[in-house]
């Protein structure tokens, strides 16, 4: 792996966070454990970070032998996780699980973000749990300005595509929530026959999709992580 300036000791934690412990390094590195290969895909598991910023991380974790680039007939690029990349993933699952544990319900909920939320869902969706036709499930939240308001989820094919414009489908499940209420149940704060109940959960449209959301909705992969704290 390359050499890099930092703190200039021999500790592997301290060579380790040379590498990781930069702005952003570890949700890239995330998005690429996810999955995502393309710069695009990564940059919607990332949206506040910068094109310019996820070029440049994504260099360094190639320079430090972590990323793989491969390029395809097309002259697209692809970014695929080393032998050593990949062996972070239980250190970054293990923050995951740790911040899940630990940190209070209310921090979890401070910083609101529908369309990553909304790119967390779609990659996680249980497709296999869902009718083999075509699926269009609309997410409304009432309260955000009109271009963050309306997401709708496409399953077809053993896919599940995510669009932030009206695919033109016909609707086969309308949710209705706040942005914190759909968080609170992906990340296993709350769940769907709760919010419903209280009247913070509303869907309409078929009712065995409606009926199976708690199980094909998939959740966060933290979201199993018993916690210590409220």
């Amino acid at each position: 792996m390359q050499e890099r300036g930092g703190y200039g000791q021999f500790c592997p934690v301290s060579m380790a966070s040379e590498i990781l412990c930069s702005r952003w390094t570890t949700l890239v590195v995330r998005e690429l454990l996810c999955g995502s290969t393309r710069f695009n895909d990564l940059r919607r598991g990332v949206p506040k970070m910068s094109p310019a910023l996820l070029s440049k991380r994504l260099k360094e974790l190639q320079q430090s032998g972590i990323v793989v680039v491969r390029r395809r007939a097309n002259g697209s690029v692809d970014y695929h996780l080393s032998e050593a990349g990949e062996d972070l993933r239980p250190l970054i699952m293990g923050l995951g699980n740790w911040a899940q544990r630990w940190m209070e319900s209310r921090l979890s909920l401070k910083n609101l973000d529908p369309s990553l939320l909304m790119w967390d869902m779609r990659r996680h969706v249980v497709v296999k749990l869902l009718p083999e036709r075509r699926c269009t499930i609309q997410f409304l939240y009432s309260e955000l300005p009109a271009p963050q308001k309306s997401w709708w989820l496409v399953v077809e094919g053993g896919a599940a595509d995510l669009c932030s414009f009206d695919p033109g489908h016909e609707l086969d499940l309308l949710v209705r929530s706040s942005l914190r209420t759909m968080t609170a149940i992906w990340m296993g704060l709350s769940t769907i026959r709760k919010e419903a109940e209280s009247g913070q959960l509303e869907i309409e449209g078929d009712a065995s999709l409606a009926g199976s959301m708690q199980q094909w909705l998939g959740l966060s992969p933290f979201a199993h992580e018993p916690r210590r704290v409220q």
